[in-house]
């Protein structure tokens, strides 16, 4: 028989010889070759079903409720920046992260403000030319720079690639790289004082990362002269609109009104106090609904194993298998369903004030000051999983029709095979030569002859039984 190409091929050449019948290959040695196909075949189809979510109506309904709970953590305890408890315990992190930092760095701590102390220290000790802040220096001929803005504005200090890579280059050349009303502006010679460190350019790159990242440690919680919560450095995922707007001028393309739209209403979210602080406080309760449902997903698998499996037969590797909350469907599903819930409480709470603090008209400096990004993006990542999880279980399901159709052919082959071997089973039979020598051997010799004629399919008005039959038929009786 003949399988799908790329497989095994049995091939069954059968040989006569006066004392029965041979093969080249084993039938029994083909059987069992057989029976392990048709049990891979089996493990294919199986496969599928571990690919698809295995969830209950309690799993379904137990996610929803952590993505309630946290939509109402997001909406009560984040808010919105100013109005935020959850983002008081933020900044206070922030600001002692700040702190520990510029002891790390040398810092004593003195200072009756030591916030304002340690990031005074950290900006004199990672000194960059770009930190013009509008009123009174260089900085003031960029349209509307000032200490409330030039944290966004200037391209250094914001926390992405291109932000690295426009404070590498300022470093080198004593510039200044800001993005205002959609144009890309450099001021040059930026700072008389500054003088990068390094004797070589391996050196200098290393100083000026280095210089990048503790001058953003040293704004994270405002500048040295803030007054309040003053101004952080801007969120990674809005800074990425000056992004845009400076590789656009880079490559003399100006940018788009829509470009340039996006841009003022990140700045204007930043000056409501839209910072990286925020941001990371926007990921609490984001995070809690990935734990939620992590840990009740493990705790219902963990009572079912030890309800289900008996104690000699419970093992750590067994039980991590059973309750393992990460790479599994049935866990997926939940998780889109929890930050689904969570993203639709937190859009309509968003939504509905927007249109209240517009007065009837929607607000949109209100509701992205409301909308959880970090919520809105780790939803985003579940339906990704779920569209390729479709895709993948597609695949496999094509793969175990094949797989249905094969086991149906190996299983006729297997029958066959079986019949093969019963109708040529035939050493014990074809010896019925030598029982004739011997006298005493007759009758066994008798009914050997018949049953192997029983095998070959002789017809039964043909098949001699008895010693007369053979008598007969031989002395020209025949029938």
């Amino acid at each position: 028989m003949n399988q799908a190409e790329g497989t095994d091929r049995f091939v069954l050449r059968m040989s006569v010889a006066d004392d029965g019948f041979s093969f080249s290959s084993s039938i029994e040695t083909a059987l069992i070759s057989a029976e392990t196909e048709i049990q891979s075949l089996k493990e294919t189809i199986m496969s599928v079903e571990s690919l698809r979510p295995n969830c209950d109506k309690l799993d379904y309904a137990l996610a929803a409720s952590s993505g309630v709970l946290c939509g109402i953590i997001d909406i009560f305890l984040v808010g919105k920046p100013g109005e935020s408890p959850a983002g008081d315990v933020t900044d206070k992190w922030f600001v002692n992260r700040t702190t520990d930092f510029a002891k790390l760095c040398g810092w004593e701590g003195k200072g009756n403000d030591s916030l304002s102390s340690a990031i005074g220290f950290l900006e004199k000790k990672f000194k960059i030319p770009y930190d013009q802040r509008g009123a009174g220096d260089a900085g003031s001929i960029v349209f509307d720079l000032n200490p409330s803005n030039h944290h966004f504005k200037s391209l250094g200090h914001n926390p992405t690639l291109l932000g690295l890579f426009f404070s590498i280059l300022d470093q080198f050349t004593n510039q200044s790289h800001f993005v205002s009303g959609g144009e890309l502006i450099s001021l040059q010679n930026a700072d008389g004082k500054f003088e990068l460190r390094g004797s070589n350019v391996p050196e200098k790159l290393f100083c000026g990362f280095v210089n990048w990242f503790g001058h953003l440690i040293s704004d994270i919680s405002g500048s040295s002269s803030s007054k309040g919560r003053g101004m952080g450095i801007p969120s990674p995922f809005w800074a990425w609109t000056n992004d845009i707007i400076a590789i656009k001028r880079k490559l003399n393309i100006p940018a788009s009104q829509f470009d340039n739209t996006i841009n003022e209403l990140a700045l204007s979210i930043y000056k409501e106090g839209y910072d990286i602080r925020f941001q990371a406080t926007q990921v609490i309760p984001v995070f809690i609904n990935e734990i939620i449902v992590r840990l009740v997903y493990a705790m219902r698998r963990l009572v079912k194993y030890f309800v289900t499996t008996g104690k000699e037969e419970r093992s750590a590797s067994a039980m991590w298998i059973a309750c393992e909350p990460f790479s599994n469907p049935t866990v997926k599903r939940m998780l889109t369903i929890a930050h689904g819930t969570f993203c639709m409480m937190d859009l309509g709470d968003a939504t509905i004030r927007a249109f209240i603090t517009g007065g009837g008209t929607f607000n949109v400096t209100e509701f992205f000051l409301r909308l959880n990004i970090v919520g809105v993006g780790r939803f985003t990542i579940s339906l990704y999983g779920e569209a390729k999880q479709v895709v993948v279980i597609r695949k496999a399901e094509s793969e175990a029709q094949f797989a249905r159709r094969e086991i149906t052919i190996v299983e006729n082959y297997l029958n066959g095979l079986s019949l093969l071997s019963e109708l040529y089973d035939d050493k014990d039979l074809v010896d019925f030569i030598d029982d004739f020598k011997n006298s005493d051997m007759y009758v066994q010799a008798f009914q050997k002859s018949v049953r192997l004629a029983e095998l070959r399919k002789v017809p039964d008005n043909n098949i001699l039984r008895t010693k007369s039959d053979i008598d007969l038929y031989f002395g020209g009786n025949r029938q």
